[in-house]
């Protein structure tokens, strides 16, 4: 891949991200770690040569088999909610999807484990992040319901689809003073922030949000 294909031109340049950053402050995201990220992941990248012209709006963009690359800002709050100013060891990322979220996430973490339910999205995205040089991620083909047990306990977990109610299985994963960041909901959907302290759950609502529904089994 070539610097100018990371670095984008036109409408993917590096002065169209610095705008999105611009944006991504004003509306609370304040960690900086976040918004440099933000500002050198190529976006572009991970979604069609069509919609690249796209990539550094503040939308949510499709990427086929009626699944969305997530829109920068929920991105970045996300990412702000599940670090919270430190860096973690070990991440479990549900919906692996373009891999967008994923390289933003193998740049603030030790590891990433990630898994994805369909697998032509799971083998672009494991072409693009190792086009990017990221070497912490480890893919899973499987139910994102039922997490990654044999490589848990995570100290976070991000998931990037919404279950109506949240998966017993991933709060079982969730190492202790591990956050989990999820939306859950069908049409009123709710980004919360799950702590966990010993066996109990602090939640903490962040954003109301509209995500594709976690489905079961494999595609």
């Amino acid at each position: 891949m070539s610097k100018q294909d990371i670095n984008g031109v036109g409408m993917t340049s590096q002065r169209t991200r610095s705008r999105l950053v611009t944006r991504l402050h004003e509306q609370g995201i304040t960690d900086e770690r976040v918004l440099d990220l933000i500002n050198s992941t190529p976006r572009h990248l991970f979604i069609d040569e069509a919609l690249a012209h796209r990539a550094y709006e503040d939308t949510a963009l499709p990427i086929g088999f009626n699944q969305t690359i997530s829109q920068p800002f929920i991105v970045a709050l996300m990412t702000q909610s599940l670090f919270s100013g430190s860096r973690l060891k070990r991440v479990l990322e549900i919906g692996t999807g373009s891999g967008y979220q994923t390289a933003i996430l193998a740049q603030l973490s030790d590891k990433v484990y990630t898994v994805e339910r369909i697998q032509v999205l799971l083998d672009k995205a494991r072409e693009r992040l190792r086009q990017l040089n990221l070497k912490n991620i480890q893919f899973k083909y499987d139910d994102g319901n039922v997490g990654w047990v044999d490589r848990s306990p995570f100290d976070g977990i991000i998931v990037t689809a919404s279950p109506r109610h949240v998966p017993e299985e991933l709060l079982s994963q969730l190492a202790d003073g591990g956050r989990m960041v999820i939306p859950v909901g069908d049409y009123q959907q709710q980004l919360k922030l799950i702590t966990r302290t010993g066996d109990s759950f602090q939640t903490e609502f962040l954003e109301h949000v509209r995500f594709v529904p976690l489905l079961g089994g494999k595609s």
